[in-house]
């Protein structure tokens, strides 16, 4: 787990070594532990290093093998990587380090881009072979680990994190309208490969992207989820998908116990890392540590878990760490957590996973976290609501969506309006495509594709990085997300959502944290906008830089600020705050 970054030159001419250290220094806090930068001509890598497997420098990066004629850097982790070693020393190929890094490099020189489907794990690599001249750039079938890109004047560089190609310099920082639609519609998701800015992009997950020596490039999707059942996944019980499901997910969280230092658990009380925990016990896990966060109650809103959190900690008899944020602290801290985002993120949680990483850190190195279950095994509200449905774009939009194309343009700026309604073009493009008959499983497989990566997936990366701490997330498994394609829907919707996952944790954890009212990382403060928050916000949206960049309608901003509780999304979120937020990245991000 680390931070990856380097250029590439299309003309007769060297990489700037000077740009690619900018750059990893920029991410010293993804890889603490040690620096590389290495340049061959027209090709220069960078590399910032958290030690998690081959703790020694025989693991260091960027690594070269010379014999084989390829370098790389890589980001993420190899579950099987010990597997693929063997099955790769038996073709012939000798390993001088105990790493995942260099068992990359062996499978690319003996699959090609066939390697990817062989690993489990997250990864985001670049890989350089010498007598070609061809830079090959990947991503793990979930977009777990990012990878940011922009190319100008005949160079391309790319970085772990947006931030990163920032620092590196001679990037284009105007607004990307069409990822504003995004932004301000879809609850902050920004799908590949835009980000919103238009001279960053990102490579969209599951991809492979191959370049030549000129800056031509093709891509090649190498995984997706498909949602088609057969007859014998139709003719399945309740009772046959619940024991599948236990199965797949044992064998996802043992698959993430794989490092050469302890694994621990964010545990917020909910089922889904509640689940991971009971079964890390059933593993035989001793001394497991724990971490919760919770938060000041504001507008009546109470701002922590802690009794579903301390009920599992004490039946399992873990190292529990409960940590509480007073609200002083929380404002403190926003400015760092919002420098942390590599692509503004509105979700509430965001400050949460900054600082619960924040504490991590200080005791381990590596955790596992219960993202990607509501999406796998349909958990959200909008989901029922696609049962049957004739609409299934519409049905979806007005579930999801915090605006309608009418309030956007009552929020932004004539100067930044898309010809269409971009968000809802977009999902009504991918609802179109094949392979997903149901409108709920049509729902689940863009959840899983786009939301899911642009969401809260990188919500976890960016803030448990800003620590140096890995988060490994068991329900993103692809082997037990392509299980949960094939259960018909009725199986997930039951119970109030992800049925047939609570039958599965009935066999493992307490009762009490299934039945509980269905929870969300609580935040309150950033909901209902009051006081000091209130200021805060306002002194943003009212500055020099936000004035001059005229992204928001000023009528609008000054109905949000007479009475910021009343204007809440209809995924609980603060209209304010969501408009206040993308102004506080852009100016933290100096654009």
């Amino acid at each position: 787990m680390c931070g990856i970054c380097g250029e590439v030159v299309f003309k007769n001419d060297q990489a700037d070594v000077v740009r690619v250290r900018r750059m990893a220094d920029a991410m010293e806090a993804r890889g603490p532990d040690s620096m590389g930068v290495t340049q061959r001509g027209r090709v220069a890598f960078g590399h910032r290093r958290l030690k998690i497997i081959d703790l020694s420098d025989r693991g260091a990066q960027p690594m070269t093998d010379t014999a084989l004629g390829l370098s790389l850097v890589f980001n993420g982790c190899i579950y099987n990587y010990q597997k693929l070693r063997a099955e790769l020393s038996a073709k012939g190929y000798s390993f001088f380090s105990t790493s995942d890094t260099e068992v990359i490099l062996k499978a690319w020189k003996e699959w090609g881009k066939d390697c990817f489907s062989r690993f489990h794990g997250m990864f985001a690599v670049a890989i350089h072979e010498h007598d070609s001249g061809r830079i090959h750039l990947a991503r793990d079938r979930f977009g777990i680990k990012p990878l940011y890109f922009s190319e100008a004047d005949g160079r391309l560089a790319f970085a772990s994190s947006l931030p990163a190609l920032l620092a590196g310099g001679n990037i284009d920082t105007s607004i990307d309208r069409v990822a504003l639609h995004h932004y301000m519609s879809w609850h902050a998701v920004v799908p590949a490969p835009r980000t919103i800015l238009n001279g960053v992009r990102k490579l969209p997950a599951a991809t492979v992207r191959t370049i030549e020596t000129d800056g031509r490039f093709t891509d090649v999707t190498w995984w997706e989820p498909m949602f088609e059942k057969s007859a014998e996944d139709l003719s399945r019980s309740a009772d046959d998908w619940r024991d599948m499901v236990l199965e797949g997910l044992r064998k996802a969280v043992r698959r993430r116990m794989v490092a050469d230092v302890p694994v621990g658990v964010l545990l917020s009380g909910g089922v889904d890392s509640s689940m991971i925990v009971g079964l890390l016990a059933e593993e035989g896990q001793q001394g497991l540590a724990t971490f919760s966060i919770g938060f000041e109650e504001a507008h009546g809103e109470k701002g922590d878990e802690f009794q579903y959190s301390d009920l599992i900690a004490e039946h399992y008899g873990t190292n529990h760490h409960q940590i509480f944020i007073p609200s002083s602290e929380l404002q403190e801290n926003l400015p760092g957590a919002i420098r942390a985002m590599s692509e503004p993120m509105v979700s509430y949680d965001n400050i949460g996973f900054y600082l619960l990483s924040r504490e991590v850190s200080k005791h381990i190195k590596v955790v596992q976290s219960g993202q990607g279950a509501d999406e796998v095994f349909a958990g959200y509200h909008w989901y029922p609501k696609l049962t049957g449905s004739n609409q299934p774009v519409q049905d979806y939009a007005a579930g999801f969506f915090d605006r309608t194309e009418a309030q956007m343009a009552e929020a932004v700026s004539p100067d930044y309006h898309c010809a269409r309604d971009e968000s809802l073009a977009f999902v009504e493009a991918h609802f179109a495509r094949p392979g997903a008959e149901d409108p709920v499983d049509k729902a689940l497989r863009l959840d899983t594709n786009v939301m899911l990566v642009d969401d809260p997936v990188k919500r976890v990366d960016n803030h448990s990085m800003a620590w140096g701490l890995e988060a490994r997330v068991p329900f993103l498994d692809h082997e037990l997300v392509e299980l949960a394609g094939r259960i018909p829907a009725e199986f997930k919707l039951a119970q109030q959502g992800k049925g047939v996952l609570k039958e599965a944790a009935r066999k493992v954890i307490p009762s009490e944290v299934i039945d509980r009212p269905k929870g969300y990382f609580p935040v309150p403060a950033l909901k209902y906008i009051q006081g000091d928050y209130l200021d805060m916000v306002r002194d943003t949206l009212s500055s020099q830089a936000a004035r001059e960049r005229g992204l928001f309608n000023n009528v609008y901003l000054e109905k949000l600020y007479a009475n910021p509780t009343e204007y809440i999304t209809p995924l609980r979120g603060s209209e304010l705050w969501q408009v206040a937020l993308l102004e506080m990245w852009l100016q933290a991000q100096e654009v």
